[in-house]
């Protein structure tokens, strides 16, 4: 069939279904590390500001990482390398921290960690794109991140077994643990997926973007337009990113209102139970509906969640709202990417996405650190009434039918 790869369509299925076998085997590693990693630098004497600068840092190079593997994966004949790079050396650091001794050697694990999510993630959401047709992008995202959070699932109920059997020293050993679906997920990164990418065998090899002159510099030469609703979309998205810290805050206030160390992986549990049923279906709703009115409905969801975590009456409503917070991210997470990928063309899918993974990590940055000082010289409850009022505001921006200046249009 002229033009079309003859690899491409053979492999679209299967790309689809290896890479949420990825997330699913990848989530169930991360997650039974980080809904304990709060307990367990407790133990070694730290407190929400080293939370708040682990988190902070960890999502800054990881936002670096995405911006640059976006503007990588446009140019590059093949983001395989990329994408199973990234799943390596994330799960090769992770049983490391079952041996550390300071809540800085977690900083710097965590900091591995992140820089390995954020060159892998970009690649990877660019050739989803070009696995499925555009009426079904939506849908592909959703299932991929139900099975993302199938593993979200799975991390958190083994770490919640390990630790009721061990206790406290059980800590050290869901990290080890961790290593068994981190190698699988390897494996299956490995074998599973096939490459989308055009090949590029005609070429001058002074024209390969790995060859002559530096990348980014040709990447800026090449003088890409971007239209002006894809900007409008990212200030939205940007304006609730500052508000949006890490959920390890979350785990924090539900402990300091009495919910006991040794649940707060049940706390993952009960949140991503609503965030693999709800994720397929908002994909799917997303791809016959109005993409910005869903994403708004769940910016909404989260201001109703973060305003019962700073108010915090009781241990129940902790619970319950912690359920419907995995609906706030169905909504936003899998909708977002396809409204983005919808946005641009198909030549420069990787660096729109780069360039909203970016911006967006780098305000989540800023949230992790506002939310850390607040907590620490205002109390516990004003960064969730803070970040409740961002997220009615970017609600009602994401709403709002945006013109395309001319200023906005080149990058």
């Amino acid at each position: 069939m002229p033009g079309v790869s003859p690899e491409r369509k053979p492999s679209a299925a299967r790309d689809i279904y290896a890479f949420g076998i990825t997330s699913l085997l990848n989530d169930t590693a991360s997650e039974m590390a980080y809904w304990v990693l709060p307990a367990f630098l407790a133990s070694l004497g730290a407190g929400p500001t080293q939370l708040g600068l682990i988190e902070g840092v960890a999502e800054s190079v990881a936002s670096l990482a995405k911006l640059f593997s976006g503007y990588l994966a446009d140019r590059v004949p093949r983001r395989k390398p990329l994408v199973v790079g990234g799943y390596l050396v994330a799960n090769a650091v992770k049983p490391i921290l079952a041996v550390v001794a300071s809540w800085w050697q977690i900083l710097f694990i965590r900091f591995a960690d992140r820089l390995a999510k954020g060159v892998r993630g970009t690649p990877r959401d660019v050739m989803v794109a070009e696995s499925v047709d555009k009426n079904r992008l939506g849908s592909a995202y959703g299932l991929i991140q139900s099975m993302d959070s199938a593993g979200a699932i799975a991390g958190p109920l083994t770490a919640l077994v390990l630790l009721a059997r061990y206790g406290a020293q059980g800590l050290r050993l869901v990290f080890l643990a961790a290593a068994v679906p981190g190698v699988l997920c390897v494996l299956v990164a490995v074998y599973g997926i096939r490459e989308t990418g055009r090949r590029r065998g005609n070429q001058r090899p002074e024209d390969h973007p790995l060859g002559k002159g530096n990348v980014i510099s040709r990447l800026d030469r090449a003088g890409v337009n971007l239209p002006g609703r894809f900007y409008f979309a990212l200030a939205a998205v940007t304006l609730f990113s500052l508000g949006n810290s890490s959920d390890m805050f979350l785990v924090l206030r539900a402990q300091s209102i009495g919910i006991r160390v040794a649940l707060a992986p049940l706390l993952g549990l009960v949140f991503n139970v609503t965030y693999t049923l709800a994720s397929w279906p908002a994909g799917w709703a997303s791809d016959h509906f109005s993409r910005r009115w869903i994403a708004a409905a769940g910016y909404l969801i989260f201001a109703g969640v973060y305003f019962a975590f700073g108010q915090a009456p009781s241990p129940m409503v902790i619970w319950i709202a912690m359920a419907v917070y995995g609906l706030y991210n169905a909504l936003t997470q899998p909708v977002l990417k396809a409204l983005v990928v919808d946005a641009v063309g198909e030549r420069v899918r990787g660096r729109a996405l780069g360039i909203y993974f970016f911006v967006t990590s780098v305000a989540t940055l800023a949230a992790s650190l506002i939310a850390g000082e607040l907590w620490k010289h205002y109390g516990a409850a004003i960064p969730f009434y803070v970040s409740a009022a961002l997220a009615v505001g970017s609600a009602a921006l994401l709403l709002i039918k945006p013109n395309q200046p001319v200023w906005l249009r080149k990058i």
